[in-house]
């Protein structure tokens, strides 16, 4: 279960702490979203239908889901983002020559965010999606970026508790900074079974040598992928 986090003071806050809620597929029942974002049930409960109202969220009648407005304005920013529509042809020449599923994504704070995703029908086993996240230090894109991190971003991986989705995934400061040395030798990273058992990633920087913007990521099923 999801530990409640402080509740916010604003109701811009509380807005996006209840927005922030539905990270992730699938819908919420108001008592869900009062336990994920700690505020009391009558003001949730205001604040969702408020949401509705304004198409933000849909309501059936037990549940809430993002709504229309919100697929919207996710399209509007996706498709004017500089980075994913510089790299858009690219993605797909990689993937299909390689035939693997490619991954455009970028560092904010310990996580990644994907910023686009191509691949062909193993795309549905990679737990990934367009505007996810996962844990910068579990996977071949987002250790290509902490690699060239400042210390304050490591650190940040490093100041709560290190998740370990499979029992591959880094679980150690020692660790994490040895893989981040490799990866500036070598130039590349790789995810051996660290965010997904079965499934392995090559990741490498774009971007200015030392200053990357953004990883581009490889993924495919383990036994076909070559960590030489």
């Amino acid at each position: 279960m999801t530990a409640a986090a402080p509740a916010p003071t604003s109701m811009i806050d509380r807005i996006a702490q209840i927005l922030d809620a539905f990270d992730g597929p699938g819908s919420l029942t108001l008592t869900q979203v009062v336990s994920r974002t700690g505020l009391p049930r009558s003001s949730a409960h205001r604040i969702l239908e408020h949401l509705v109202r304004v198409r933000w969220l849909r309501r059936d009648e037990h549940s809430y889901h993002l709504g229309l407005r919100m697929l919207e304005l996710g399209t509007l920013a996706g498709h004017h983002h500089e980075l994913r529509g510089a790299a858009t042809a690219h993605l797909h020449d990689l993937a299909h020559s390689t035939g693997m599923v490619v991954h455009l994504t970028v560092l904010d704070g310990p996580d990644i965010v994907y910023l686009d995703k191509v691949g062909g029908r193993f795309g549905v086993r990679v737990p990934s999606r367009v505007g996810g996240r996962a844990p910068a230090h579990v996977t071949g894109a987002g250790k290509a970026l902490l690699a060239y991190a400042d210390e304050s971003v490591v650190r940040s991986v490093l100041s709560r508790p290190i998740r370990v989705p499979t029992s591959a995934s880094i679980a150690s400061e020692h660790r994490l900074r040895s893989e981040l040395a490799r990866v500036q030798d070598r130039g590349v990273a790789f995810d051996r079974e660290e965010s997904a058992t079965g499934i392995g990633c090559v990741g490498a920087p774009l971007g200015t040598p030392g200053s990357p913007v953004a990883a581009i990521s490889v993924c495919g099923p383990i036994g076909r992928m070559n960590f030489e």
